[in-house]
């Protein structure tokens, strides 16, 4: 194979795609020069501090509500090793991997921008660790936006905690020595820098907004499919109904549903057969859009953070100044990844729609269930029952997270934004969306059946027959979970997003 180029960390903006190609397809990452020498800079002012005897928190003092408890210089290597033994208190099943490997990027990136005073040996120990694929268990549960996760993490550099090597799960030291490290002794700061910042929230909130673009990328083509099994009408997808309701979100949208659906034979000869449709199906670009919307609306805010500085306390080198500031706190990302949630939710809300239309022949004039002989077979039925149960889910899964603080710290931290909860939940509404846009687009190719000989689009067709390569029309009942986890499998490895562009060109979002 050949080898991938590295992604150079550096004073430059790290994009969402870049922390996704390490993070999930394992390419490596390497520290540009320039960065190097803006963290040794930083970490020279922590060192004057220390030899100034000068009172900064986290440095001098203790942390949280200790932090007017002064720490002398002896005892302050030690105070880093208890940070990451106390705060290392998460519960649960453990992060997949690319999350655990996602959070370790953002925190080499919030490192690496030089106002942390980190010595760089350290930052370098978290990049050995992710070059040679040393991933630490990390407990899911219990983050209210910073510091578990990383605690977890860096317990690895230390050789305690465990982590997984070549898929075995090993203490850390083990797993250290394994992959050739040896265990890092953290110097003054650098427990507190390591455990500081918007990291873990922003990590994985970078993931969702990866995966939603695939998501309302993939909804516009399975509308489209679903269009055309109901016999739509196209004329609510004219321009010009986008040019006097000029949002963003409805013009991309109706661009590509005009394009999706060009030259089918379906879409022309059923243009005039209803006056309008429901609106799951006339929506469409309405619906979509506003959740396209949110999405662009959240991707700048997520990789604004992404290359934001939010270590407390912050080391100005410039000025020889360290501020206590709560650039650690994670408003901003809590507030939008339960907005995108909010907007993938409504995603499999309309998608359920279709899926309910498509099975009821008086909406759609298509065979009950989608299946011949539908007295002694049930046809998709259920898996309409399992889309309601997920849209069901996603309606709880919707509510924010953010507006939800308790005071922690001994009232030191009494307005915490409860970011992770807000990313966590994001992922799951993702997860459920794929599966309904998955059982919408089983659906869907299921009613083009029956439309036969009537042909659909070029490119609507070739996804029709890259489903039929995968699940086979329904004639009599089988076992479906089979087939919903291949079409959740279709949608989620961006196949159906990659085929449809191999043949139209880049969708729009």
């Amino acid at each position: 194979m050949i080898p991938k180029e590295p992604v150079v960390i550096s004073q430059k903006e790290l994009s969402i795609d870049e922390l996704v190609s390490i993070a999930r397809f394992d390419t490596p990452l390497i520290i540009s020069n320039e960065s190097k020498d803006i963290i040794q800079r930083s970490r020279d002012v922590v060192e004057s501090f220390l030899f100034e005897e000068k009172t900064v928190y986290g440095i001098t003092t203790g942390v949280g509500d200790n932090s007017t408890t002064k720490v002398k210089a002896e005892k302050s290597k030690h105070l880093q090793n208890n940070l990451l033994y106390s705060h290392a208190s998460g519960v649960g099943n453990p992060l997949e991997k690319e999350l655990v490997k996602a959070v370790m990027v953002m925190m080499i990136k919030n490192l690496s921008s030089g106002y942390s005073g980190i010595r760089l040996e350290t930052v370098e120990a978290l990049v050995n660790l992710i070059n040679l694929d040393i991933v630490p268990k990390v407990p899911r549960e219990g983050s209210p936006g910073y510091l578990i996760y990383q605690s977890h993490i860096a317990l690895v550099l230390i050789g305690e905690g465990e982590a997984y090597f070549q898929g075995e799960l090993l203490d850390g030291e083990t797993a250290l020595r394994k992959g050739g490290l040896t265990p890092l002794s953290l110097h003054e700061k650098e427990g507190l820098s390591l455990i500081n910042g918007t990291v873990d929230m922003t990590a994985i909130g970078a993931i969702g907004v990866y995966d939603a673009i695939n998501i309302l990328k993939t909804s516009d083509v399975v509308s489209a499919i679903s269009f055309e099994a109901l016999k739509g009408t196209r004329y609510a997808f004219d321009k010009k109904v986008g040019n006097v309701k000029p949002h963003q979100g409805v013009k991309s949208t109706l661009s590509n549903l005009n394009t999706l659906i060009s030259g089918s034979e379906i879409a022309e000869k059923y243009k005039d057969f209803r006056t309008q449709d429901a609106l799951s199906i006339r929506a469409v670009p309405q619906v979509h859009g506003a959740c396209k919307d949110t999405l662009n609306f959240v991707k700048q805010l997520v990789e604004t953070e992404m290359n934001s500085s939010t270590d407390n306390p912050l080391i100005f080198p410039a000025d020889n100044e360290s501020i206590s500031s709560a650039n650690c706190h994670g408003e901003s990302i809590a507030m939008s990844l339960d907005f995108l949630t909010i907007a993938l939710s409504e995603i499999a809300n309309i998608s359920e729609r279709r899926i309910f239309r498509l099975l009821s022949t008086e909406h759609s004039e298509l065979p009950p269930f989608l299946v011949e002989n539908s007295g002694i077979n049930s046809g998709y039925m259920i898996p309409q029952y399992v889309a309601a149960t997920l849209v069901s889910d996603n309606k709880r899964y919707a509510q924010p997270a953010v507006v939800d603080s308790i005071p922690t710290a001994a009232g030191q931290e009494d307005h915490i934004s409860m970011g992770t909860s807000s990313a966590l939940k994001l992922l799951n509404v993702i997860i459920n969306t794929q599966r309904v846009l998955g059982i919408e687009l089983m659906c869907g190719c299921q009613g083009l059946d029956f439309l036969k000989p009537l042909k659909t689009s070029s490119s609507l067709d070739y996804i029709y027959e890259t489903v039929r390569a995968h699940v086979p029309k329904l004639s009599d009942d089988r076992i479906l979970y089979n087939d919903i986890e291949k079409m959740e499998r279709m949608i989620k490895n961006e196949m159906i997003v990659n085929h449809t562009e191999s043949k139209v060109g880049t969708l729009s979002v």
